[in-house]
């Protein structure tokens, strides 16, 4: 399959179907700037299908969307990331692969593979959305983020080495002091490597998803369940963070409006990772817990909802790999600092 500019529309509209944190502005910059470099266009291709010693870098937003949007691009940021990362590691990258597929992050992968004239791969490091570099069914199968390279807007250039598990902490401070945000090229990996750490085919799913008409259960692989439709009635705010996170904790209460007239709540931790209903757990955090507009389909962040709204609650199972004993501690609720 080639990724053209026919088929960036309709990539674009699957990658924000169950994407929070998505500014429009920062996206709307995103998909111009692969409509630009996309030319005759990209190929996308299963890890499988790459020679097995092809360098695959993982590229990615690092920061805030927000930040994109008032700091803008020079348009080489991808390209300064992974040729630092190139000569790091003393090879030249062969493919480009996406951290995860949530907007932005689904666009930048694409940009970076057009403007090196490599493929694309057909997977993600998440098959969902989490909100640490280092929750990846990458670091799952064993590999590190780093060396990492970041490229920032007013011509920052950092490599990190660092343990796998402090990353995060470092990588931080390090965007911040780049003005927000920046482009990072991480986790690299041979094809016959990533074979086994990405989740596959994610990348032609949100392809037909966006298509007009198509059902959003397209986008999410291992299938989606309806949990409640209602009214918000109250959003709570919470003390205390979790060290490593970096918002506060917050509930938000529906009404259900059919059905068994439950309460619903939802805690979230940076995203929503706890569901209640009347009390009784029904979804947890590795699942992917989606709060979007009954009027428009439009997901709704954790610092969006007001009382009033018309919601749904949707789960988004995520792949298998995060149903492990070792999957459930990087992304189930321990990981942001719930206990049951």
């Amino acid at each position: 399959m080639i990724l053209d500019r026919d088929a960036l529309e309709p990539l674009a509209a699957g990658s924000r179907l169950f994407a929070t944190g998505a500014a429009d502005s920062s996206f709307a910059l995103v998909r111009d700037w692969a409509d630009e470099v996309i030319a005759a266009g990209v190929p996308l291709v299963p890890a499988d299908r790459l020679p097995g010693d092809t360098l695959c870098a993982v590229v990615t937003l690092a920061g805030s969307t927000t930040a994109l949007a008032e700091s803008l691009p020079t348009g080489q940021e991808p390209l300064r990331a992974v040729h630092a990362l190139q000569h790091r590691i003393g090879a030249e990258a062969g493919a480009v692969v996406a951290l995860n597929l949530a907007a932005e992050n689904a666009l930048l992968p694409l940009i970076a593979a057009a403007q090196l004239g490599v493929p694309l791969v057909d997977g993600d490091g998440s098959g969902r959305v989490f909100p640490l570099v280092e929750q990846t069914t990458y670091a799952l199968a064993g590999h590190s983020p780093a060396p990492l390279a970041l490229a920032g807007a007013g011509g920052e250039l950092v490599l990190l080495e660092t343990a796998p598990d402090r990353v995060e902490a470092t990588l931080r401070p390090v965007v911040l002091s780049a003005g927000g945000w920046a482009v990072a090229a991480c986790y690299p990996m041979r094809a016959r490597q990533l074979r086994s750490a990405v989740v596959p085919g994610t990348v032609s799913r949100l392809l037909h998803a966006g298509r007009p008409g198509a059902d959003r259960a397209l986008a999410a692989p291992y299938g989606l369940r309806r949990l409640a439709l209602g009214t918000i009635i109250a959003v709570e705010g919470g003390g205390g963070r979790a060290a490593h996170l970096p918002s506060l904790p917050s509930s938000v209460v529906i009404g259900e409006s059919d059905g068994l007239r439950r309460l619903v709540r939802l805690e979230a931790h940076n995203e929503f990772v706890l569901a209640l209903a009347d009390g009784a757990v029904a979804a947890t955090a590795p699942d992917q817990i989606c709060l979007i507009s009954s009027g428009d389909g439009v997901v709704i962040d954790v610092d969006q909802a007001e009382p009033g709204m018309e919601v749904e609650v949707v789960v988004v199972k995520a792949a298998p790999v995060w149903h492990t004993e070792q999957g459930r501690a990087l992304g189930g609720l321990q990981a942001f600092g719930i206990t049951l």
